[in-house]
Order: C-alpha cells, then sequence, then structure tokens
C-alpha cells in the first residue's frame, strides 16, 4: 500500500535531522517552472491571494525569490521532517529509526502546491504554497490547473514500483482534489476519524489531522504492507468502526472521558 498525507503551513527548520537519506523530488523541472512564475508576483499580491499578514507574505516573496536549483548549501530540509504541522506531530519523523525511515520512503507521500509530490527523505526549500491558492498560471486558473495529470501519473509509477493497486488517503480533501482519481489505478481507501462531542461523533480537525499522522506511524511501526491491517490501529484511543464504515470509507472514533 501507499499512504498519501497533506503537507503543512508550519516548519522546522533548525532541528537536526537523525537521518543521512536525502532524494530529489521527481517533479522539481516543474516546481522550478512555477517558482519562475512565482517570482513575478510582489508581497502584496502574495498577501492578497494567500489571505496572510504582511509579514508572512514579505518572507513568502523572499522565499520565491531566492529559490533556486541546486538548492543552497545548508538550506534544504528532508520533506517529512521540515513539515511540523498536526500531521507531523503524529508521525513523529525524529523518532524514526533506519527502519522506519526506510519503511516511509517506500509506503509515504507527501502533497505539495509547490513540489507536486514529495517521497519523506525529498530535500526542499522551505515555502508557503497551499494546493487550493487560486494562483492564475500559464497551465490554467489555479494550482490544481498547473498540475493537470501529473501527480496522478506519478502516484501510479510509485504504485507500480510498489507492486500495489491500494493507495491510502490519509491527505485532506483540498489536497486530495489534485489527485484524478478516475485516473488513479488503485483503490482508494480513505480513513475518517471521528470524536465524540456533545451527544454525537463528529470529525473535530485538530484531532484528526493528528490521527492521520498517528495512523502513519502506527503503519510505520507495524510494518503495515496490506491496508485491511489498519483496521487494528488502537492508538490515542481510537478503533474501528464497522457499523459505520463502508467498503473504502473506514470510520474510526474515539470518546474521550469528559
Amino acid at each position: 500500500m501507499l499512504m498519501l498525507v497533506s503537507p503543512a503551513k508550519s516548519l522546522d527548520e533548525t532541528t537536526a535531522v537523525q537521518t543521512d537519506l536525502h532524494t530529489q523530488c521527481v517533479l522539481l523541472d516543474q516546481a522550478a517552472e512555477l517558482i519562475e512564475e512565482l517570482k513575478q508576483i510582489g508581497p502584496v499580491e502574495i498577501g492578497q491571494l494567500m489571505h496572510i499578514s504582511d509579514k508572512l507574505a514579505e518572507l513568502n516573496y523572499e522565499r520565491f525569490q531566492d529559490w533556486q536549483f541546486p538548492f543552497p548549501a545548508g538550506q534544504a530540509k528532508q520533506a517529512a521532517w521540515l513539515f511540523k504541522g498536526d500531521v507531523y506531530q503524529g508521525l513523529d519523523a525524529y523518532s524514526l529509526d533506519e527502519k522506519g525511515v526506510e519503511y516511509i520512503q517506500a509506503h509515504l507521500r507527501i502533497l505539495s502546491g509547490l513540489y507536486g509530490l514529495l517521497k519523506p527523505c525529498d530535500d526542499m526549500l522551505p515555502y508557503r504554497l497551499e494546493m487550493g491558492t487560486k494562483f492564475a498560471n500559464a497551465k490554467g486558473k489555479d494550482l490544481y490547473a498547473f498540475w493537470g495529470s501529473r501527480i496522478t501519473e506519478l502516484l501510479n509509477a510509485e504504485l507500480a514500483d510498489l507492486g500495489s493497486q491500494t493507495l491510502v488517503n490519509l491527505a485532506s480533501n483540498e489536497y486530495f482534489k489534485a489527485v484524478k482519481k478516475k485516473e488513479l489505478k488503485a483503490r482508494i481507501i480513505t480513513p475518517i476519524f471521528k470524536d465524540w462531542k456533545n451527544g454525537q461523533y463528529k470529525i473535530i480537525s485538530f484531532y484528526a489531522k493528528k490521527a492521520r499522522g498517528l495512523m502513519a506511524r502506527y503503519a510505520v511501526d507495524q510494518q503495515i504492507e496490506n491496508a485491511e491491517e489498519l483496521k487494528y490501529f488502537d492508538v490515542d484511543g481510537y478503533h474501528f468502526e464497522p457499523e459505520l464504515s463502508s467498503e473504502n470509507d473506514w470510520v474510526f472514533t474515539r470518546k474521550l472521558e469528559d
């Protein structure tokens, strides 16, 4: 199986990484093409486009202007260690041993607005560009148009290399929209995490994001090859609910103590 997650807005640029494994993003040429277009817009437009503060807009303007390949020495970092959001807290890549790093490199992929699709050990420069950003470019009105079928084609190639026909979607809706489901040569399994609140089970974004990372980490620790084994996921109080699930949408619930 191949697992798919979203990136994160928050980044960890300073903590040392425990692995010496460095790889290069397959879609780096496309990222460079996109960067050249992003370099043409100023801080004010970036702020309006991304709905971010003036300070963040200026930072990302500078990041776009400074982006170059080969990456400047000491400025790039492997993707799974650079991203710092809720999913990555659950994954906790910094505590992986060599066997764990090898597993995520084979079985985990990260969707990206700028880089398209990343392996965990792919080097990347810090950036912010959400997939849903309506950035008009040479290929269309937004980033979905820019990436077209490239991400899906690469996923199909990755699945073939892995000898698998199962994709476990642990990404957000915004990012998974970049995958053309009808063109994907795989069964798509989507775990859904729900917490008990106000008398019912519902998706709570913060908890759901972290749970996606926890499930990816569970797969690492159990060295899971068959997605069916994910139904035994029992981390942090979650458990599989067969009666609430369908063939490909698997619901996991948790009822925390009041």
